[in-house]
């Protein structure tokens, strides 16, 4: 619930984390925050420490960028124009924040709840709705903030210091802003020292309450951070790798983008906020939320089922209890809202792979009654009696920037994943029916072009036509998604047999997939996620992310090993700039951990994975049950690999798949390169 850090700037573009490298000040540090994403918000409650004298003007102040350290459960800066040195930490649901003044004059702390990070379309004025913050001592404040910015929501705070403050400023407020700013003077702190407490709650100033009494009871900043740390390197030892230093820092880094998310959104006693605002008991050990579903369910949510399968199971629950309120799967789903960003249900195979895999804790049927009405009642972005009708989108009944042939795409990836738990379940009639579905993708296929072209509702396609235009609704609304007919070509990952089939051979296949990452494009429009480029490869947006993995599918498993090897080793690095694109809540990074192990999950709710070959020569994998699978490569003398073979346990894979299930049985997968 909690992730606490320093803001440098809080609405554009470029600070939809708060948080940028390059920025030469910091405004404070707030709450909560995003991983990564393309749009903002979060952010809630700014606390800002000085002391000495300080620009009448700004609560900003320039920093030490040497004095920074960030490593997880830890940040610390020092604020050189306000003459304090920062640290912070945080359990679950509490940050911790510790500020020692080297000025011991004038000690103070701005108090911001009008803060947030917020979209560059709406007035910082406007941010908060309703607030409300009551003084209940001189060491203590509790409160909320309703905000707006993805989605609009409740914030419930109990903020405590462990000195009593000396005096109390209100700041006056702009014109339409409904949140007070304060400034507290501390003239006696103890070793110059202040530390305050800041716990969050959906629900009330009374669960924040009991929040900060169940984590945080005492005033021992290096027990927490220590706890902190101690829960970090639990899942950062997950997987252990043998790799040079950067390599380690790269994978590491990762490893912590991945589980930053999804976010508890309960409070200790399992009780939550819902969609409609009314409040709810969760399931199991927590409900979560912050799903970015449009790029995680490619490869992040598969990597959780191997690393971390006894929080699924609460994903799931999650995923499942915001359908009941709402009537449909979260699209995107951001504490507890909908925010309808991106296009497809893709909650829909992350559930279904869930129960696919033998997840314990989850109901098939509540799942399948999830899926079944998600995909059968129409919503925004989700129109099925048109979709069903046609056997696709027609682009001219879906307005200007209508997506239509992405919509078609996506949506077939997800109805292939009703079929396949209709089919488990025994609802014959239903397979049949989303199993045709999921082949819808194929109406879209031009053979004379050799490409997925809009069509309309007369069977004509759009013209004129070029391959290379990328298209969003944001900025240049066409067919496609962040993306152009090339990038989403590939996008049927559900049915490699079926593209192989359209195309005529393996060969023909094959050959398309030259000329893809052979075509250069000039002058590409990067607003568009044309980043990260080989020929129209595009790493930095998530519809490129299986496509180098096609190729060892349709027989040349060579080809795959030599682009994954250029894509991982050009487009990540251990520094600021080192992820291309959006991280996008861990899916860049789950890419390169996948990657690095040597295997892909392709289809994402098929249970197996392509096989490559891994980026490290030895590889552990830290199960369930204390088992574990132990990933090794071995090279002939020469440079030149010219064949590959791959042993699991002393078995033979010739099929160059591995099964989810082979893999949580642990043992010894080996890459035998001659």
């Amino acid at each position: 619930m909690v992730q606490v850090s320093p803001d440098t700037n809080n609405h554009s573009w470029d600070h939809t984390s708060g948080y940028q490298f390059h920025d030469d000040t910091i405004m404070g540090f707030s709450q909560n925050h995003l991983s990564g994403t393309g749009i903002s918000d979060l952010g809630d409650i700014l606390l800002q420490p000085f002391s000495g004298s300080r620009p009448a003007d700004s609560f900003r102040s320039s920093y030490d960028r040497d004095s920074q350290q960030a490593s997880p459960g830890y940040y610390r800066v020092i604020l050189t124009d306000h003459e304090v040195e920062v640290e912070l930490s945080a359990s679950e649901r509490v940050a911790f924040h510790r500020y020692t003044y080297q000025n011991h004059e004038n000690r103070g702390l701005l108090l911001d709840f009008q803060h947030g990070v917020i979209n560059a379309w709406i007035d910082p004025t406007e941010h908060v709705i309703d607030s409300q913050v009551a003084f209940t001592s001189d060491r203590r404040i509790e409160g909320y903030v309703e905000t707006t910015s993805w989605v609009q929501h409740k914030t419930f705070f109990v903020m405590e210091f462990d000195s009593s403050y000396s005096s109390r400023q209100q700041l006056k407020a702009l014109p339409g802003e409904k949140a007070p700013k304060f400034v507290l003077k501390f003239e006696d702190v103890k070793d110059n020292r202040l530390q305050v407490k800041v716990a969050l709650s959906t629900v009330s100033t009374e669960g924040a309450e009991r929040n900060l009494r169940a984590e945080i009871p005492d005033w021992d900043f290096d027990k927490v951070r220590a706890d902190t740390e101690r829960v970090w390197e639990h899942y950062l030892s997950k997987i252990e790798i043998e790799a040079p230093k950067r390599q380690k820092e790269i994978f590491y880094t990762g490893l912590y983008h991945l589980f930053l998310q999804p976010n508890n959104t309960a409070d200790v006693d399992g009780r939550y906020r819902g969609f409609d605002d009314q409040i709810y008991q969760s399931q199991g050990d927590g409900h979560y939320s912050t799903f970015s579903l449009w790029d995680t369910f490619r490869a992040a949510h598969p990597l959780y089922t191997i690393l971390v399968p006894e929080k699924v199971d609460d994903f799931v629950n999650s995923l499942i209890a915001q359908s009941a309120v709402q009537g449909f799967l979260p699209i995107w789903g951001l504490a507890n809202k909908e925010t309808y960003t991106m296009i497809g249900n893709h909650a829909i195979p992350v559930v279904v792979d869930a129960v696919l895999k033998g997840i314990p804790g989850i109901d098939p049927e509540a799942v399948y009654k999830a899926i079944y009405e998600t995909s059968t009642i129409s919503h925004k972005n989700s129109e099925w009696e048109l979709y069903e009708k046609y056997g696709y989108y027609p682009f001219d009944k879906l307005g200007r920037d209508g997506e239509s042939v992405s919509r078609t795409l996506e949506s077939s990836v997800d109805d292939h994943a009703v079929a396949l738990l209709a089919k488990e379940l025994g609802r014959d009639a239903d397979h049949d029916r989303f199993a045709k579905r999921a082949l819808f993708y194929r109406n879209l296929f031009d053979a004379e072009t050799g490409f997925m072209r809009g069509k309309d509702s007369n069977g004509q396609w759009r013209i004129p036509f070029d391959p290379l235009e990328a298209t969003s609704p944001m900025n240049n609304p066409g067919d496609y998604t962040e993306a152009n007919a090339w990038q989403y070509l590939w996008a049927a990952q559900h049915d490699t047999e079926g593209m192989i089939e359209l195309f005529g051979s393996s060969d023909a296949y094959t050959a398309k997939l030259d000329q893809f990452f052979a075509t250069e494009t000039s002058g590409a429009d990067h607003h568009l996620g044309q980043e990260a480029m080989i020929g129209q490869y595009a790493h930095g947006n998530e519809p490129s992310h299986h496509v180098a993995y096609l190729y060892a599918l349709a027989g040349r498993p060579d080809k795959t090993r030599s682009l994954v090897q250029r894509i991982y080793n050009d487009f990540y690095d251990n520094t600021p700039d080192g992820i291309q694109g959006n991280e996008d809540c861990g899916q860049m990074s789950a890419w390169y951990v996948f990657s690095t192990l040597g295997f892909y999950p392709v289809d994402p709710v098929g249970g197996s994975y392509v096989l490559a070959e891994p980026q490290v020569e030895r590889a552990t994998i830290h199960l369930q049950n204390d088992i574990d699978l132990t990933i090794q490569a071995s090279y002939a003398e020469s440079d030149k690999k010219q064949s590959v073979e791959i042993e699991l346990n002393g078995k033979h894979l010739s099929t160059g798949i591995l099964k989810h299930q082979e893999l949580m049985n642990g043992g010894n997968l080996i890459f035998n390169f001659r």
